[in-house]
């Protein structure tokens, strides 16, 4: 039958959109708490570079890979997005802990800002709260992903035997591997 599409459930548009409303929020909060108290300053700043970089990330490694995945049905480009979204959903992780100076408005920063502010504290509760929705949106994403996954009939050696194709049909590799092969062989008849 024709592979699982992605349209097929919302959650696989929403959390890109949850993920950016997140990260703004988190801005906002991180912003609240620097005024608050001038030494978390780090904590802020960090939380600009966040949303810069993990906005468009979140699009780019792994909702394009995750689509790609389905559309092309390729055991290689799901292992791709596997650990792409792994990696990013131990970050939706950290996220939610807010380890304080990492300019995330986690459970952790959100009681330490507690003793200063309540109303920003509160902020930082509603963002870590967030956070913990989109780590846990992750973990059911990628449970649900893996298991259309492997509805397919696909394994990991069909991954490594679509790298293998790939990389071996790439007449740049097969350029690279014949200079080397050559090299070694010329080396090897120089020796003394």
């Amino acid at each position: 039958g024709d592979p699982p599409r992605i349209s097929e459930d919302c959650i696989y548009h929403v959390l890109p959109l949850d993920v950016t409303l997140a990260l703004l929020l988190n801005f906002l909060a991180c912003l609240a708490s620097f005024c608050v108290e001038t030494n978390n300053g780090a904590g802020f700043g960090l939380s600009i570079l966040w949303v810069l970089l993990f906005t468009p990330c979140s699009f780019v490694c792994w909702y394009r890979p995750m689509y790609k995945a389905f559309r092309s049905d390729s055991s290689f480009n799901f292992f791709v997005f596997f650990f792409i979204f792994f990696v990013q959903d131990v970050l939706f992780v950290l996220q939610a802990i807010g380890i304080p100076g990492w300019g995330f408005s986690g459970w952790i920063s959100a009681l330490v800002v507690l003793k200063a502010n309540t109303a920003v504290a509160v902020l930082m509760l509603l963002v870590a709260l967030l956070f913990t929705g989109i780590a846990v949106l992750g973990i059911v994403m990628l449970k649900r992903i893996h298991s259309l996954y492997r509805r397919t009939g696909a394994s990991f050696q069909k991954a490594q035997q679509e790298f293998a194709a790939g990389v071996f049909s790439n007449p740049a590799v097969r350029t690279a591997a014949a200079n080397a092969a050559a090299g070694a062989a010329e080396n090897a008849f120089r020796a003394p």
